[in-house]
């Protein structure tokens, strides 16, 4: 059935089933503004894009639970919310793509500032098809942001398709980076030129950061790497820079045959952080001794904070125009065809494919 055909005051969802199987079409009626729970907004969905992560689930490299609407990427509307909300309706947002429980007895969110791995998390696009789940996922024509979930205003500068991927790539990159730059770095290597990455160079050298080389293995994509502020560098920076110069490494490409190459590249005090190790895979060999004694930071980064959303924000709204984002973003297609977008996201000709919902009603 197609997405154009939802009934009156209702969304339509696609929902994943199992990997090798298409999206069924299913429409849930919208939550009138009395039935909002303080906290609740309603949020009228323009655009989303395909992550990688959904990829990995649609194809089975990845377990979520199912059925699911998947999607956690999207800029929308807000068109109705609770009381405590109102001022929020008629924004154009972006959000959390996960939401900490706030108790005072859970300690990521009370002790550590982690939010994000609240012991009870909630994920957009990553649970069942239930109550709470079914206008959970940006796979949809409506979304119902949670109670906690942390919103944010876009200014008018971001199209919808640059908004969309802000609240995973680039808000999870600028958490990666937190603290994780040496003071005065002059030389970086981000490994992998995906979406993730090329944030990566960007905030990398918006930091003062002489020198990023970006690594991969595909010439399409590092063809996409300078106008990131990147130098582009195919298979391996080895040759580009003396081992043990670098001073920090950034692993966002989820390969885990990559660690040791960043491990040896980089410089006595020098830091790498690992946030693209995102499914399962081999265990990590590490020597311990070389670990202690080059005084080495290693440091996994998976998901992130408000601030950090608040900060990928404003980054992009100074930036937007330089990088260049509609290169490396294919133009939407329709909600109703998104096997057929699932499908282009998987040839990797682009870092992501976006979806427009623009048959979503207010």
């Amino acid at each position: 059935m197609s997405a154009s055909l939802r009934p009156p005051d209702s969304a339509r969802t696609a929902v994943f089933q199992k990997p090798g199987s298409p999206h069924a079409w299913i429409d849930v009626p919208l939550p009138r503004e009395a039935e909002l729970r303080p906290g609740e907004r309603l949020v009228a969905l323009r655009c989303a894009t395909i992550c990688g992560s959904d990829l990995h689930t649609i194809a089975g490299r990845r377990q979520e639970p199912t059925p699911c609407v998947l999607g956690h990427e999207g800029v929308g509307v807000v068109v109705r919310a609770a009381p405590d909300q109102r001022a929020w309706l008629g924004r154009r947002v972006t959000w959390t793509s996960s939401v900490g429980c706030g108790q005072a007895s859970c300690a990521p969110c009370a002790e550590h500032d982690m939010p994000q791995k609240c012991s009870t998390v909630f994920k957009y696009g990553h649970v069942a098809r239930d109550d709470e789940g079914a206008l959970a996922g940006t796979y949809a024509t409506h979304l119902l942001l949670r109670a906690g979930t942390a919103a944010f205003e876009l200014p008018d500068v971001i199209p919808d398709t640059a908004a969309a991927p802000l609240n995973c790539a680039l808000a999870t990159m600028v958490a990666a980076l937190e603290g994780n730059v040496p003071t005065g770095a002059r030389t970086a290597v981000v490994q992998g030129a995906g979406l993730l990455g090329l944030f990566g160079a960007a905030l990398l050298r918006a930091r003062g950061v002489e020198r990023v080389l970006v690594v991969d293995v595909d010439d399409r994509r590092l063809g996409r790497v300078e106008s990131f502020g990147g130098e582009p560098v195919r298979n391996s920076a080895r040759g580009h820079i003396a081992d043990r110069s670098a001073d920090v490494v950034v692993e966002a490409c989820g390969q885990h045959s990559v660690v040791a190459e960043g491990l040896e590249l980089l410089r006595t005090g020098g830091v790498y952080a690992l946030a693209g190790l995102v499914h399962p895979g081999p265990r990590l060999e590490i020597d311990g001794e070389d670990l202690l004694r080059r005084c080495l930071t290693l440091r996994g980064v998976h998901n992130y904070a408000p601030r950090h959303l608040r900060a990928a924000v404003d980054f992009l709204g100074q930036h937007v125009a330089a990088l260049g984002l509609e290169a490396v973003i294919r133009a939407p297609v329709p909600l109703a065809e998104i096997d057929e977008a699932i499908q282009l996201a998987s040839t990797g000709r682009w870092q992501r494919v976006a979806l427009s919902m623009d048959e979503a009603i207010t």
